[in-house]
């Protein structure tokens, strides 16, 4: 029957999950893209971008993501603690990928990571600065308010500041 889920997979416009896939979609979680990797496919979805050894990353949490040269360069955050109903994040080292098989996934990281964000800002602060963006996070209704710290600038004295961001966003206009 593998042929009828690559049929299917072909008249939906989605992309067919590889056998060697490590990871579990999500009973409602649609595949975009596939590529191939030395170690292990990567699988795009509406979710986020599974890695080769079977872990999602969330599109809200992929920082950045370039294509260059047959690689894949993935910032992936992780969120470091709650200010109020904003989320500190911190980048994690980069990690480069070579794929073999790219196929669209490149293009479909690109446009789910870019989507994801509906406002970014930079503000200089009396310790330092920090980046504040507003991101869609998939299955969730509304935007998060995520505050990347610059290096050096101290995050409980962020906190603060991201929390009253956070509420201010919330307020109504008026």
């Amino acid at each position: 029957m593998s042929w009828l889920r690559g049929f299917v997979a072909r008249l939906s416009g989605t992309a067919e999950l590889p056998a060697d896939f490590a990871g579990e979609l999500t009973s409602d979680e649609r595949v975009l893209a596939v590529a191939r990797a030395g170690d292990g496919p990567l699988v795009a979805t509406d979710l986020g971008l599974w890695l080769p050894d079977g872990r999602r990353v969330g599109w809200h949490l992929v920082s950045k993501a370039t294509w260059k040269e047959a690689t894949l360069t993935v910032i992936e955050s992780e969120e470091s603690g709650p200010a109020g109903e904003a989320v500190l994040l911190r980048d994690l080292p980069p990690r480069r990928i070579a794929l073999t098989e790219p196929g669209r996934l490149p293009e479909v990281v690109h446009t789910r990571v870019t989507g994801s964000i509906r406002n970014t800002q930079h503000r200089e602060l009396p310790e330092g600065g920090a980046r504040f963006v507003q991101r869609k996070v998939p299955g969730r209704n509304g935007l998060v308010l995520q505050v990347r710290a610059d290096p050096g600038t101290d995050e409980a004295a962020l906190a603060p500041v991201a929390a009253e961001v956070a509420q201010r966003l919330r307020r109504p206009a008026g």
